[in-house]
């Protein structure tokens, strides 16, 4: 995914009320080098993200990740971003994502270069790879053993559960690992049998004709586009609902899909080998809603 566009920001408190932040803006070579060696979100991961899918040049869900983002910055102890600066920020570089077909602006803050003064924030934008497949085909999924139990969030807070950190070594391997298995994605278990999310993605799983993701208290990220698809779902007249899932529960599941910002929703073929239905209309139907704009 090349670059098309890239500007580092210079953090503003988060209660500065100014309506303009243009000039806390800098637009560089996307292609340059741009971050000291001592940058920690290089050294030790120490940071946060946020991925905005971009449809025809609008980002979709802003308001959703730059909360999601200041709750991973709480979460990690940063400094709580300005939303206000973070929007116009997401503006400039939705401007330079395709104005046709999918993009991605992507948001890091970072706690900056070891004993520096201040955090690090930069934005960039690219356009997306092609998902259609993926939306039609569906994908096969293992599932993987995430190492800790389902209470281990609440007891364990410094593990950063919850967060969207910049350390995604883990979620890289066991996309390798799933791969090894010869399936294209995973999702994750606690070691005391219950479902938790994909690396990249939330779970959903229709059962009994009700939509079900695994509760956030598990430590999982809440998904921006699982809160956006629910609220569709019950537009349309579905339940919906969060719930701690047991993994054996995944057999009685029928239909499951891996819903994310840039991918949409891809349905699930296949759970450890079992197959999984899959509704084919009620899938590009999911995925219409979700390439619409949304704010």
């Amino acid at each position: 995914m090349a670059l098309r566009f890239a500007l580092v920001i210079e953090p503003a408190a988060s209660d500065d009320a100014r309506s303009d932040f243009a000039d806390t803006f800098r637009t560089i070579d996307p292609s340059a080098p741009a971050l000291s060696v001592g940058e920690l979100s290089t050294q030790r991961g120490d940071g946060i993200f946020e991925s905005i899918g971009v449809v025809d040049g609008h980002p979709q869900e802003t308001q959703a990740h730059l909360e999601r983002l200041a709750h991973s910055a709480a979460i990690c102890d940063l400094p709580a971003p300005n939303l206000e600066q973070w929007r116009q920020a997401v503006a400039v570089a939705a401007a330079h994502a395709p104005q046709q077909g999918e993009g991605v602006v992507k948001l890091i803050l970072s706690r900056g270069i070891e004993h520096g003064p201040t955090p690090t924030a930069w934005v960039t934008a690219a356009a997306a790879a092609d998902n259609t497949a993926v939306r039609e085909r569906g994908i096969r999924v293992v599932t993987l053993d995430r190492g800790y139990g389902i209470d281990t969030p609440a007891s364990a807070p410094w593990l950063l559960l919850g967060a969207k950190t910049l350390s995604y070594a883990v979620n890289m391997a066991a996309i390798r690992e799933a791969h090894r298995r010869g399936a294209d994605d995973a999702i994750f278990v606690t070691s005391d049998g219950f479902v938790l999310e994909a690396p990249t993605a939330s779970l959903i799983v229709r059962l009994d004709g009700r939509f079900v993701t695994p509760a956030p208290n598990g430590g999982i990220l809440h998904g921006t586009t699982q809160l956006s698809l629910f609220a569709h779902l019950e537009s349309e007249g579905h339940e919906t609902g969060y719930a701690t899932l047991p993994t054996i529960a995944l057999q009685d599941a029928d239909a499951a899909w891996l819903v994310s910002s840039v991918r949409l929703a891809a349905p699930v073929t296949a759970i450890d080998g079992v197959e999984v239905p899959v509704d084919a209309g009620l899938t590009a139907s999911i995925n219409r809603y979700l390439l619409s704009p949304r704010d």
